[in-house]
């Protein structure tokens, strides 16, 4: 978290009827695919709601994905700011070391506005022939994919094309964009510690991959609301922000089938227009929603693929509840709110105390993955299950050489968080029956769930994603890169 708090008000004093954000929790808290994880709401500039769904907490990173890009947007925002980058400069002049290959119009067209806006010119996402044309410079993949349309004509979701700004913004600065946002945006902004994976390495992702708090994703915001100016300091030129938070390209078309009609509703740079404002958007619903007309800044992490069912929450329940003035006679109303906000949990996995009788049998048993091949986590190999000596039971996942032990005692959530942990994570579950184990994972650093089933008396497992990771690799890269 960081070390200087965001002012704080009641909802009352702010204009917002509780109720609205009461029945706002139940909507997603009884939604049976919607697991949230975190919410901040900000009204006139202060925090009037807050609250994390435990073993989720307050000061842990997440995994932002796509809500990353409109980190990268501002960072090409500041570097325009200071003349070291032109929206309308064609991409290719940033990389003339390719210029004499990319030969085709539409990719020598291609300007940084259209970058920034998804409007290469791309008929469809590029990501994995881009990488695999060029793994080692995906920029160079990328331009040496023609664009099917003239540049700035149609509207793609095209991760390339965000990557393609990031590098731009590293060129010219000399620095990653974390090294370059750290004493321009971070450190004005009070943010702490954040982490961006990279490819290759020294080259933050742009498009996906930063770990930042749900804090970090309300100050982005609130900058924004207030026009690039954070506590009577200009951080972001005005011109900027307008630019960046209005349609550039309408996404009509090239998101017929997307997630929503809030995905329909145009594009700027590397922010959605909403029926509400505008917002940063991250998959399986990491959110920085803006919205100027009701002064609110909401800022949200959950595990789930109904992403428009949550911005209709907001919608039908917090919008409405945004009041002109302020509220008189609701202190016990507001009261409630805080403690129900302050005892927000996720349900463990229900499951039953290891049994007695085959506990013997359960103890140092050794599961593969049934069918050879775990086809969800193709690095897990194997299961092993064990008591640990002081009543609870130890869950070792085998990748190969490497192991992750998962402590699992029956009470509910139980964290591994410390610094030795290889990875932060929470575990609940137990047996179902006799002989069958179930675990739940929460990778604690990213939105997903890993449930774990051992048979006993087929000596197999399964493991299963609830939602999959778009960054794979092994269980230990599931958190924020750098030192513990």
């Amino acid at each position: 978290m960081s070390a200087h708090p965001l002012p704080t008000s009641t909802p009352a004093a702010e204009g917002v009827d509780a109720r609205g954000v009461h029945a706002f929790l139940d909507t997603v808290e009884g939604a049976p695919d919607i697991e949230p994880h975190s919410l901040m709401i900000l009204r006139h500039g202060r925090l009037i709601a807050s609250g994390w769904w435990a073993p989720y907490t307050a000061e842990r990173p997440q995994l932002l994905y796509s809500l990353s890009k409109s980190f990268t947007s501002t960072a090409a925002g500041l570097a325009a700011a200071e003349g070291l980058l032109d929206l309308d400069d064609p991409v290719i002049s940033y990389f003339p070391e390719f210029a004499a290959e990319i030969t085709d119009p539409g990719s020598r067209a291609m300007l940084v506005r259209h970058v920034a806006s998804m409007a290469s010119g791309h008929a469809g996402e590029t990501v994995e022939r881009a990488f695999g044309l060029d793994p080692h410079e995906p920029v160079r993949g990328f331009l040496l994919l023609p664009p099917e349309h003239a540049p700035g004509t149609v509207f793609a979701y095209n991760q390339p094309a965000t990557y393609t700004l990031a590098a731009i913004v590293q060129r010219v600065t000399g620095q990653s964009v974390t090294e370059y946002l750290r004493p321009r945006l971070f450190d004005p902004l009070g943010i702490g510690q954040t982490a961006w994976l990279q490819h290759p390495a020294g080259r933050d992702l742009g498009f996906s991959g930063l770990f930042a708090t749900t804090d970090a994703i309300a100050r982005l915001g609130l900058l924004y609301l207030r026009g690039g100016v954070w506590e009577g300091r200009r951080l972001l030129p005005a011109s900027w922000v307008a630019e960046a938070t209005q349609q550039r390209i309408p996404t009509e078309e090239g998101m017929r089938e997307g997630p929503g009609p809030d995905w329909r509703r145009g594009y700027g740079f590397q922010f959605w227009m909403s029926r509400h404002g505008y917002r940063g958007d991250g998959a399986y619903g990491q959110f920085c929603l803006v919205l100027p007309e009701q002064d609110v800044v909401i800022a949200a992490t959950a595990d789930t693929l109904r992403t428009q069912e949550v911005l209709d929450a907001v919608w039908e329940h917090l919008v409405p509840a945004c009041g002109a003035a302020p509220l008189t006679g609701r202190a016990d109303e507001d009261a409630a709110l805080e403690r129900r906000l302050s005892r927000l949990a996720l349900p463990p996995l229900p499951a039953k105390p290891a049994p007695l009788t085959d506990a013997a049998a359960w103890s140092g048993a050794v599961f593969a993955p049934e069918g050879g091949a775990c086809a969800d986590q193709p690095t897990l190999t194997g299961v092993t299950v064990a008591e640990d000596g002081t009543g609870g039971w130890t869950v070792s996942l085998a990748e190969d050489a490497a192991r992750l032990d998962l402590g699992l005692d029956g009470a509910g959530w139980r964290t591994d968080t410390g610094p030795d942990a290889p990875v932060p994570t929470a575990v609940s579950g137990g047996w179902t029956d006799p002989d069958t184990l179930t675990v739940d994972v929460a990778f604690l650093e990213t939105p997903h769930h890993l449930v774990v089933t051992c048979s006993l008396p087929e000596r197999l497992f399964t493991a299963r994603w609830r939602t999959t990771p778009l960054h794979r690799g092994p269980l230990r890269s599931l958190r924020a890169p750098g030192p513990r």
